[in-house]
């Protein structure tokens, strides 16, 4: 009864946009209040996980300091010219390759990036530069959208191709699951199934990302945009 309550306020929550930190944080109370937990006992379990995953958010707070340092240097300006004086270069091909590299990358367990290290900093400006050069002046519906784009071009790169090779700990944990549930089923049989997943979610993006070039021809030409020089530090 409590958890179905907490889980319909962290969906509520989420759904209607609001702090997820406190959704996430009020939705944990109500579980552990409601289940019996003393306060003192919850305050006790929460300081506990957080001190033992400690070192999960430890590299994603060092790494904010860096990632503004390099933007006041013109990281985003030197990101989005590099696309800009490049012909062949179209907001759906920027997005699709980084979508394949993170994929062929998260099979092997390595991680390429994420939404703060990379898609911010660099892939994003370099899909709006890529955009800007055939477009013009971007609308600000038409940049959310390629940024709405390049976020997911990671999530989706990310999650269907962790589980191609056994080596990665995606496949144990699908594994564990199924083995928990009655159906038995080898690591190795997972993996093979994961690759056809992978390939398809690669023809599905590029099919996406040649939408959205596409979608710009739409709605008409906009005004040339002109190149802008980086920040100065």
């Amino acid at each position: 009864m409590w958890e179905l309550l907490g889980l319909s306020m962290l969906v509520a929550g989420i759904a209607l946009r609001l702090h997820t930190l406190a959704v996430v944080l009020a939705a944990t109370l109500v579980i552990g209040l409601g289940s019996g937990i003393s306060w003192g006992d919850l305050v006790e379990l929460l300081g506990k996980l957080f001190v033992d995953g400690r070192f999960m958010t430890l590299p994603v707070i060092l790494m904010l300091p860096v990632i503004g340092l390099l933007e006041r240097h013109g990281l985003e300006e030197r990101a989005a010219l590099l696309l800009r004086g490049t012909g062949a270069a179209t907001v759906g091909r920027v997005l699709w390759l980084y979508q394949a590299a993170r994929g062929i990358t998260s099979m092997f367990g390595l991680s390429l990036g994420g939404h703060a290290s990379m898609v911010r900093p660099v892939v994003a400006p370099m899909a709006e530069g890529a955009a800007r050069a055939r477009e013009g002046a971007l609308s600000p519906a038409r940049s959310r959208e390629i940024r709405a784009h390049a976020a997911a071009s990671e999530n989706v790169g990310n999650f269907f191709s962790d589980d191609v090779f056994v080596q990665v700990g995606a496949v144990l944990v699908i594994q564990g699951v199924l083995l928990s549930a009655g159906v038995e089923v080898s690591a190795r049989r997972i993996a093979l199934w994961g690759l056809p997943v992978a390939l398809w979610v690669l023809l599905v993006g590029a099919w996406r990302y040649r939408r959205l070039t596409r979608s710009a021809h739409e709605t008409g030409p906009k005004d040339p945009d002109p190149v802008a020089e980086p920040k100065s530090p």
